[in-house]
């Protein structure tokens, strides 16, 4: 029979997701079938399956460091926040609506319907599956509706983990509070507690983890260290740790800013840029400086964040710049163009002037997502896509809106190139992680700044982490937990 393991936070970016990365990988490395598992996920950041549908990206880095293809039973039900107290509710992979909390809770049993049915379908494929949970863990207003954390723990009766994170200050109370806030009959499945993102010596902590163990009854089974590794962020909350370039990167390096708009959506699709470039992401109220390249990002709401570009005058500061590369991606490709038409699908009945940097048109027409993944030929020409024309990329779209342009074409039948090749509008996501294009876009910008650029080789991370989690906490109570061997520990 499948065993499952429950990793629960005490809050928001606590480290589950990053805990059930790591046991996914190490399950994986002793020869173990395993899966990750997230009933319900709330993120902007998300990734598409070979089937075309749309998950949360943690659960496709799970999956990745599982040695597995992501699915969307992994993560059956995704929110994708719309900043207007509404979400885009996605099912199994497909958008159904958008619904504020009160209209999403009263389908509640549904819902848990196909949380079970996913549960069912994954345990027939795994031996093991790490599930995590979502937000803190005693919420307790929400009992009867959690089906993240509550609903799932009392469906499996698996053994529980709870994360807290010391970083942001109060993590013995958070632990205490959490488990004493439980109903007694999850409480009781809690078989262990971590402390995760520690900067110090731990040996400072030791009289806090005895008492905490004494009120509740509950091991600490290890303190984890802050661990910088390159992993792909979850969500929105990773987003504030990324207010400005790494502070090991040098003044001299190209700086590139990325537009914080307000529904910044897949802000991962930089991440792979941060150990080459002085990364800034910028509020639309911030001086945008004079950066070596711009990017706007993809957005849950374009004409929203269109509005709000203008409103904060983030359009002028845009094209006041001379000689900037400009690149667009996903909702930011939108904003590039000359109009965009909105049919009542995002936010009016009406066209609203884009940029005006690229010669397109977007129409809203339809509540209709594209999630594909693609691969394209680079058929755009100018300083940048010019040094990889003929050559491939790989990515997927995740949008709605048609887009209709008169310029160059960038990736075969997607996106638009305009003027000296400096302006680029694609719907690809993932497009950096082409180690071809963002050499290309990378290069330039050295290029401009007088510099050789070292190539860094980017190891994914996984077996870092998996191996700094078997050596700071209790793998054998761990293993245990899932009836493994414990002489398999490390």
């Amino acid at each position: 029979m499948t065993k499952y393991l429950i990793i629960l936070g005490t809050t928001s970016h606590s480290g589950k997701s990053i805990l059930v990365t790591a046991l996914c990988r190490m399950l994986k490395n002793r020869g173990l079938r395993v899966a990750p598992f997230k009933s319900q996920n709330m993120s902007l950041n998300s990734w598409v399956t070979t089937s075309g549908g749309e998950i949360g990206i943690a659960q496709a880095v799970q999956a990745w460091a599982a040695g597995v293809e992501p699915s969307v039973l992994m993560n059956p039900i995704l929110l994708k926040p719309k900043g207007d107290r509404t979400s885009q509710v996605i099912i199994m992979g497909r958008p159904v609506a958008d619904k504020s909390a009160a209209d999403y809770y009263k389908d509640i049993d549904s819902l848990k319907e196909v949380v079970d049915s996913a549960i069912e379908e994954l345990s027939r494929d795994y031996d093991y599956i790490i599930v995590e949970g979502a937000g803190g863990a005693a919420e307790i207003n929400l009992f009867d509706r959690d089906i993240a954390n509550i609903y799932v723990a009392s469906r499996l009766r698996a053994p529980i983990i709870l994360v807290g994170d010391i970083e942001r200050g109060g993590v013995f109370a958070s632990l205490y509070g959490t488990v004493k806030l439980l109903p007694p009959e999850i409480r009781e499945l809690v078989k262990g507690m971590v402390i995760n993102k520690f900067r110090g010596d731990p040996t400072i902590l030791q009289p806090g983890i005895k008492m905490l163990e004494e009120l509740t009854g509950i091991p600490v089974l290890g303190i984890l260290p802050y661990l910088d590794l390159q992993i792909p962020s979850e969500d929105s909350v990773s987003l504030l740790d990324k207010t400005g370039p790494q502070k090991e990167q040098k003044e001299d390096l190209p700086e590139i800013a990325i537009i914080k708009l307000p529904r910044i959506s897949n802000f991962t699709d930089f991440e792979p840029l941060e150990r080459y470039a002085r990364v800034r992401y910028v509020d639309l109220k911030d001086d945008l400086g004079n950066p070596d390249a711009v990017i706007i990002p993809g957005t849950k709401n374009t004409v929203s964040d269109l509005a709000e570009m203008r409103r904060h005058g983030m359009d002028r500061k845009i094209l006041s710049l001379k000689n900037v590369p400009i690149i667009g991606i996903c909702g930011g490709y939108q904003i590039l163009g000359r109009e965009i038409i909105d049919c009542g699908i995002e936010d009016i009945c009406g066209s609203i002037p884009g940029l005006g940097l690229i010669d397109a048109v977007t129409r809203f027409d339809a509540y209709e997502k594209r999630t594909v993944q693609v691969t394209k030929e680079v058929t755009g020409d100018g300083p940048i896509l010019g040094r990889i024309k003929g050559e491939y990329v790989k990515g997927y779209e995740i949008h709605m809106g048609i887009t209709e342009s008169r310029e160059r074409s960038a990736f075969g039948d997607d996106g638009a190139v305009a003027g000296d090749g400096m302006v680029i509008g694609t719907y690809l996501h993932g497009l950096f992680e082409n180690e071809n294009f963002r050499n290309a876009f990378l290069d330039y910008l050295y290029d401009q700044r007088g510099l050789m650029r070292r190539e860094l080789s980017r190891d994914t991370g996984f077996d870092a982490l998996s191996e700094a989690v078997e050596r700071h906490l209790d793998m054998k109570s761990i293993l245990k937990m899932l009836e493994l061997d414990v002489s398999a520990s490390k």
